[in-house]
């Protein structure tokens, strides 16, 4: 439509979604230090703290965007529903490093260490599949490829979280150590949950290539 090259027009929501995933990747990056290491844990968890909030300005920075522009690169729902995606998956990661300072459980155990490195490998494929949305007609075998990669890594942590709740109570007699025994569920469930997160956003870019593409 002729008319269309007239009206406002915002090619910027591209950036908008790698800004996003790149304050994702860096907030799971942080998560795994918090977990691998109580060191300097307040300032850790304030900082996963700064990047949530720097993810909600980014959404909202998109979500301005979608208000403000009459024709918009990508599906107005897919736009808000991917931008929403990246947002919870920051929210659910800034969660867990909240309870983990709130607890002060002491040094990590290997099932939140391995949780943490699955969440921040699904973050570096959510980041690394961003830039190629611009150009999807061209990049479907990359995105195919950070599409499988994080479902897979979402079935890895459904493993390691099933796994580790069948003997998060072993050798637990007394009632100090069932407090951190069912602290520590609570935190695996919370990892869990970004896990799956992530695989949301797995299956929202999925649909847009399959619409687009």
């Amino acid at each position: 439509m002729v008319l269309a090259r007239f009206l406002p027009r915002d090619e910027q929501f591209f950036k908008h979604f790698a800004d996003a995933a790149d304050n994702a990747a860096e907030a799971a990056r942080v998560l795994a230090d918090v977990i691998d290491s109580d060191i300097d844990l307040d300032r850790r968890v304030r900082r996963l703290t700064d990047l949530e909030t720097q993810g909600d300005d980014i959404t909202h920075r998109i979500f301005s965007a979608l208000n403000s522009t009459f024709v918009t690169p990508l599906d107005r729902d897919d736009i808000h529903t991917l931008a929403t995606d990246v947002d919870d998956f920051v929210d659910d990661i800034e969660e867990v490093g909240e309870r983990i300072g709130l607890y002060r459980l002491g040094p990590s155990t290997d099932t939140a260490k391995l949780l943490a490195r699955i969440i921040s490998e699904q973050a570096g494929f959510i980041a690394q599949a961003m830039p190629y949305l611009e150009q999807m007609g061209k990049q479907q075998d990359a995105l195919k490829k950070c599409i499988l990669e994080l479902h897979r890594l979402e079935n890895e942590a459904d493993g390691v979280h099933s796994s580790a709740l069948a003997r998060l109570y072993d050798g637990v007699t007394e009632v100090p150590a069932l407090i951190q025994a069912m602290r520590w569920g609570e935190i695996y469930a919370l990892l869990e949950r970004a896990t799956d997160r992530a695989e949301h956003i797995a299956n929202t870019i999925e649909g847009m290539l399959l619409k687009y593409a």
